[in-house]
């Protein structure tokens, strides 16, 4: 994939093809919640949806999420920390991902996610927000990884949304600033043998029951809030 020349108005897509190493990071919050899918990932692959525990992500639990391709560039949130809720001020189970950034920016968007689901590619997104009455300025970052559903093909994918800035009046919709796509090598990998939590789970990732689940696909991240 080359740079959109042709569409001078979306921002610069660079592709690498080397590892998630090269992937800057801001938090180490973010190191970590990438760091969790890769030790996720088996003989080269990427990670089932089945194989994610929302406590391998507690740090970042609220910004996390889970899409699932619905069309080519177009995916929807069937699960959403409660941060997401928070920026578009409503509940965002159902939506399209596209639904956080300004329409100009959602070709850009569309193009990306297509390499996430398709080559399989690594989504890291700079994003701003411009300020407006009730909404001071932001800045955040979009991280998108993606997952096999239980069928086996690559239609769901594991992010989060980090913000920087006071959400204010929403719904707050981004420009992107910055693209990073890193292509994966499905013939590198890791296994390793993860040892089952028998920690409660946290709260606050709940379970779309917005958008039904196919015949295959079990509530994987259903949390239960302890009484």
């Amino acid at each position: 994939m080359t740079n959109e020349s042709d569409a001078p108005d979306r921002p610069m897509i660079q592709i690498a093809h080397s590892t998630l190493d090269n992937m800057p990071c801001n938090s180490s919050d973010i190191d970590d919640f990438l760091s969790y899918w890769t030790r996720m990932r088996c003989n080269g692959d990427v990670p089932r949806r089945s194989d994610i525990d929302p406590r391998g992500i507690e740090a970042l639990l609220s910004n996390a999420f889970i899409v699932e391709r619905i069309a080519p560039g177009l995916a929807r949130f069937r699960i959403a920390g409660s941060h997401l809720s928070d920026l578009m001020g409503m509940e965002v189970r159902g939506m399209p991902l596209s639904a956080f950034f300004n329409s100009d920016h959602r070709g850009a968007l569309s193009d990306a996610l297509v390499e996430v689901f398709d080559a399989p590619a690594t989504l890291h997104m700079d994003l701003s927000s411009k300020g407006r009455a009730g909404a001071p300025a932001m800045s955040g970052q979009l991280i998108v990884l993606p997952l096999r559903s239980d069928l086996g093909d690559v239609s769901r994918a594991l992010g989060c949304l980090v913000t920087k800035g006071t959400p204010g009046r929403g719904p707050r919709r981004f420009d992107i600033d910055e693209v990073r796509i890193t292509k994966i090598d499905l013939g590198q990998g890791i296994t390793l043998d993860m040892p089952k939590s028998t920690a409660p789970a946290p709260t606050g990732f709940a379970e779309d029951r917005a958008a039904p689940l196919s015949k295959a696909e079990r509530p994987y991240l259903r949390l239960v809030k302890n009484t």
